[in-house]
């Protein structure tokens, strides 16, 4: 087995915490629209969840117009009225979400054992800026989105370009997600060794069997030493 030199990530929900934020974000709109009794936060992120990945089976359209569009999608699915600055509070909401408590710590110990860092996601440039600041002081030696491929996961192109701007085989590289449609059988029929972050300790969603299934990232940091 080749020596591991690099982690790449999934952002979204496995260094922070989408599903919350989104969550919160949309019961939100749902009160805001007038919904006295809106279903539970995770009940509404699940079906906005996949207006979004039917979208980017797409022609591909920046990340802020998948937003508003399957944002737009899901108020009218609820008979609510479409308000365009619910999209841009959305775009405004993604910039701020958090880090998972143990993300800075653990990449942190992870990158101190010399392991280079990386970023593949689903999203734009101008997104990604404000959420590397969330995750400072961490740093991630490169970091690709759907921005510089002009695809969007789980197509392969992310994977082609991390390899290609990391300069390393595929069995070098461990690639750690959340999600497991959008992730982990795309890095694997690339040749790379795959880590499921399952949080909540959920059923594996898909046919395909990664390499590590962890609660957090530590998982990282323990193989790291």
């Amino acid at each position: 087995m080749a020596e591991l030199k690099a982690a790449t990530f999934d952002c979204y929900g496995t260094l922070v915490d989408w599903e919350a934020g989104l969550g919160t974000f949309l019961y939100d709109v749902a009160r805001r629209a007038g919904e006295r009794d809106p279903p539970p936060g995770r009940e509404l992120r699940e079906r906005w969840e996949q207006i979004q990945f039917e979208l980017i089976q797409g022609e591909y359209r920046s990340y802020r117009d998948i937003l508003v569009d399957s944002l737009r999608t899901w108020v009218g699915e609820r008979g609510y009225r479409w308000n365009e600055q619910e999209g841009e509070a959305l775009e405004r909401a993604m910039q701020s979400w958090q880090p998972f408590p143990d993300t800075v710590p653990a990449l942190g110990r992870a990158k101190a054992a010399g392991l280079r860092l990386a970023i593949v996601s689903n999203t734009d440039r101008h997104i990604m800026a404000h959420t590397l600041r969330q995750l400072a002081p961490l740093h991630f030696d490169e970091v690709v989105v759907a921005e510089d491929v002009r695809a969007y996961k789980p197509e392969s192109a992310h994977f082609v370009r991390v390899l290609e701007v990391l300069g390393l085989a595929p069995e070098e590289v461990l690639h750690i997600a959340f999600g497991f449609r959008y992730d982990i059988g795309p890095a694997q029929r690339k040749g790379m060794a795959t880590a499921w972050v399952n949080r909540d300790r959920r059923p594996i969603p898909g046919a395909e069997v990664p390499d590590h299934e962890w609660d957090s990232l530590w998982g990282l940091a323990e193989m790291t030493g």
